[in-house]
């Protein structure tokens, strides 16, 4: 499958527009700002709602579409490298879900790195998954999700609950997961020149702000060195140019080897979570869909599958 003309424009824009901003050597605060900023330009799909609310004290969203299925929830840990983004950057990503998956989305604006190191994020996502089942959802009707650190979060999250007896969601989906903190695998080499976004630098700097006195190899830190025995059924979404490709690799090569139902697509020409562009991007909303198909599989609801939206 060749990339769209869209595709193609739109990882050239990241490269050049983008990627300068991701880079250790800009001020933290400059970049959450930056990344905040650049929501002016979102438009949530039409009937989105959008309400705050405090899950088990920490600050989250609910994002959902007129006539999802309410007692469904996707709780959706946001991206960032531990270090930025927020509910504000994945507010679309988070409406899209809604649509695909009909269920609404708690979106959780975890406590950041480095004011909040390890084991901060942890503590947060696993208190909003808590509070979800406080309040009656219950563990079969939830599927934990998230991109990029989030993605890693949410895995070692589903660790956490299994280690801690707490029910276990239907399922887990990673986009783009960033499960390796020590940074190990070859495709962090191999792709270190075609990733239009993300370079070893950058993460180098945000690991060890998130890790702080801890160890990269603790499994809560860096899943890939998790037991993942027990796990609910998971899908992961890569694409090919990112540097990060070797972590879904190996979560995927782990999973199997615990008895996981796992699925690994891998995108062709697609780079780091490329299904935030899906306004422009129509890979991007074709991804959405692939995951609403999931996602209603498991709470066995029938799939909704939409167009790309490019308007």
């Amino acid at each position: 499958m060749k990339p769209s003309l869209r595709s193609k424009l739109i990882s050239g824009f990241i490269k050049v527009g983008v990627k300068p901003f991701l880079g250790p050597q800009t001020d933290l605060q400059k970049l959450r700002k930056f990344a905040n900023g650049a929501t002016r330009f979102v438009m949530l799909p039409k009937n989105t709602h959008v309400e705050n609310v405090s899950a088990g004290g920490v600050p989250s969203e609910w994002v959902f579409i007129d006539g999802v299925n309410h007692k469904n929830v996707v709780i959706y840990f946001h991206g960032g490298g531990f270090n930025w983004g927020s509910c504000n950057t994945h507010r679309e990503l988070a409406a899209r879900l809604s649509l695909a998956s009909d269920a609404r989305v708690l979106l959780v604006d975890y406590r950041l790195a480095p004011e909040h190191p390890y084991p901060a994020a942890l503590d947060d996502a696993i208190s909003a998954y808590q509070w979800l089942l406080d309040e009656g959802f219950a563990a079969n009707n939830i599927v934990v999700a998230g991109d990029s650190a989030g993605g890693g979060l949410t895995l070692s999250t589903a660790v956490s609950l299994r280690d801690k007896n707490i029910a276990l969601p239907a399922a887990l989906v990673c986009l783009s997961p960033w499960a390796d903190l020590e940074m190990s695998s070859d495709t962090m080499i191999s792709n270190d020149r075609i990733d239009p976004m993300l370079n070893n630098a950058s993460l180098s700097f945000w690991a060890k702000n998130y890790i702080a006195s801890d160890q990269g190899n603790n499994p809560l830190i860096s899943p890939v060195h998790a037991d993942l025995h027990g796990l609910p059924p998971l899908f992961i979404q890569a694409g090919e140019r990112e540097v990060l490709l070797g972590d879904a690799l190996l979560i995927k090569e782990n999973a199997q080897a615990a008895g996981v139902d796992v699925t690994l697509d891998v995108w062709p020409d697609m780079w780091h979570v490329w299904q935030a562009m899906a306004r422009v991007v129509p890979e991007a909303q074709q991804a959405i869909n692939e995951l609403g198909v999931f996602i209603n599989k498991q709470l066995s609801l029938e799939p909704q599958v939409l167009k790309s939206s490019l308007n």
